[in-house]
């Protein structure tokens, strides 16, 4: 899951951003898109990897 994940990344996050700078429209992608390759990552992490994950962003979110 975890090389699934970042190859997401890499392949939709590079789509993005070529659609962005070639001045097409990106309006009529949803925003879950962008979202699911990173989903696919914290799942492929072990255990102690994805609680240090949720720390990390409550962590954040406190400030």
């Amino acid at each position: 899951m975890l090389i699934v994940g970042l190859l997401g990344v890499i392949i939709i996050y590079g789509g993005f951003l070529y659609l962005l700078f070639s001045g097409r429209s990106t309006a009529n992608l949803p925003w879950y898109l962008l979202l699911s390759p990173w989903i696919c990552v914290y799942f492929g992490l072990t255990l102690p990897q994805q609680l240090a994950a949720i720390a990390w962003f409550k962590a954040k979110l406190k400030r």
